[in-house]
């Protein structure tokens, strides 16, 4: 007898994942390919659609093997938030895709502050660049010919799903993914008429919203035909694989803290993001653009592996010998030290190259744990769970729980948003999986938390100061 699987793929920023998972929720293969944003001016931050389809087949090609005798039930996709990218009625792209960490629409997000307070706080999320909506305001500006050419706006997966399914209409998303695009309504969970008047473009070329387990179509792929989902965005579906009940500290190439069950409230221009998950509620997010990103520019210029950064952070005691490592290299998002640029201080001639591994390390957590503070909502009672390659070391998650105060679990998963993917195809095609996620220990934060002098330096007047267990 055949085995049955389902299959989920992330469009990641920097390389695409795929997951296999069994009826049982075991991890039946998995793999990823890499690849970088180009960045043809500074400041920019974009991708071709094509890529993503290409490392697709790379993935799918390595996994063949594992999956041979295998019945693939369907593909869920999950994708990064709030980029862009303009098609054609076919799907077919017209430019690249412009991605969150692009910097180009800066000076669009006045067209959002010149709103209607009310018609602002209905938006209800920070009014940042590096958004669907203000990137739509950058095309119509910069590219008009291109816009009135096209047919369709379309989050990044969308743009996937559409070169995957050329006979479907190119025109869907979920709500995960249009409400991350200052271009939703929070309170009437649906299209702002007025944002969409903002950003200048025909509301015909937003996509319609459709159920995140919708089955559009099937695709040709190296392992056959396959039924394709609508998908989720990245996050919501890390959430939905964790399990979705507790607060989330997500360590990529940014960072995120999430925190699910909230309720969605009218804000304007408040310091955390308020999102559809890939059901029918809410989560909050406190977000930094500068995570895994800043620890690899510390390994460039350290001249240090991955892992010989977490090894020489581990030799030296909490504080990093009085030098402070502030993350921000590529800016921050409002609500989070916004519009500072990053740096060291502190440094002394007896510093080390092992102090400075200390304090990037000491650092990036340290904003992570002033981000949760915004978080809205009460504290769920379970452990924070730690996912992303950033949480692999083992200094991570015990860093993270003192800086917290609370108890912390990792979840070892390879690339949650994939499996959470994988879920929403198992739904899509009438399978009853839960994801085997295998147990970690759970991280207990130390007594009179040793961190707390290097948090106190770290803030420094400045920003907001996380509360330290046994601190404050």
């Amino acid at each position: 007898m055949s085995r049955d699987v389902v299959l989920g793929a992330d469009v990641g920023t920097s390389g695409l994942k795929l997951v296999a998972l069994g009826v049982d929720g075991a991890v039946v293969a998995e793999a990823e390919s890499g690849y970088q944003p180009e960045s043809p001016r500074p400041g920019w931050a974009q991708s071709e659609v094509g890529t993503w389809r290409r490392r697709l087949d790379v993935t799918m090609a390595e996994i063949a093997t594992a999956l041979a005798g295998a019945r693939v039930r369907a593909l869920g996709l999950s994708g990064q938030m709030h980029g862009a990218v303009l098609t054609d009625a076919c799907g077919r792209p017209l430019g690249p895709a412009l991605l969150w960490p692009d910097e180009r629409a800066a000076g669009e997000v006045a067209r959002w502050w010149a709103l209607p307070a009310a018609d602002r706080a209905a938006l209800a999320n920070p009014i940042t660049a590096g958004m669907t909506g203000p990137f739509a305001a950058w095309l119509a500006r910069h590219e008009p010919t291109l816009v009135e050419s096209a047919a369709a706006l379309l989050l990044p997966k969308d743009a996937l799903r559409a070169l995957l399914v050329p006979d479907a209409d190119p025109r869907a998303t979920d709500r995960s993914d249009a409400s991350a695009t200052l271009l939703w309504d929070v309170g009437a969970d649906g299209w702002s008429a007025a944002a969409v008047r903002a950003a200048g473009i025909g509301e015909a070329l937003l996509p319609a919203v459709r159920p995140a387990t919708e089955v559009v179509g099937t695709a040709l792929l190296p392992l056959g035909e396959v039924p394709v989902v609508i998908g989720a965005a990245d996050t919501p579906l890390a959430l939905l694989a964790a399990g979705g009940g507790e607060d989330q500290v997500n360590l990529g190439t940014g960072a995120l803290v999430l925190r699910p069950g909230v309720r969605p409230e009218p804000a304007d221009d408040p310091p955390v993001h308020t999102y559809a998950d890939a059901a029918d509620g809410w989560y909050a997010m406190a977000a930094l653009r500068n995570g895994g990103s800043a620890w690899a520019w510390v390994c460039r210029v350290l001249g240090l592996s991955w892992a010989e950064l977490f090894e020489a952070a581990e030799s030296v005691p909490p504080g990093a010998g009085g030098v402070v490592f502030r993350p921000y290299l590529s800016g921050e998002r409002s609500g989070v030290a916004s519009g500072e640029r990053g740096s060291f201080r502190g440094l002394q001639p007896s510093t080390t190259r092992a102090d400075l591994a200390r304090a990037a390390v000491e650092g990036v957590l340290i904003a992570v744990a002033a981000a949760a503070e915004l978080l809205p909502g009460s504290v769920p009672d379970g452990p924070v769970l730690a996912s992303g390659g950033g949480s692999r070391a083992a200094v991570v998650p015990q860093l993270l729980a003192d800086l917290l105060g609370r108890r912390v679990r990792r979840v070892p998963l390879r690339s949650a948003s994939a499996v959470g993917a994988a879920l929403l195809a198992a739904r899509a095609a009438g399978l009853e999986v839960v994801p085997a996620v295998a147990t970690e220990p759970v991280v207990e934060p130390r007594p009179g938390s040793p961190m707390a002098a290097a948090a106190e330096r770290w803030t420094g007047g400045a920003g907001v100061e996380p509360r330290l267990h046994g601190h404050r």
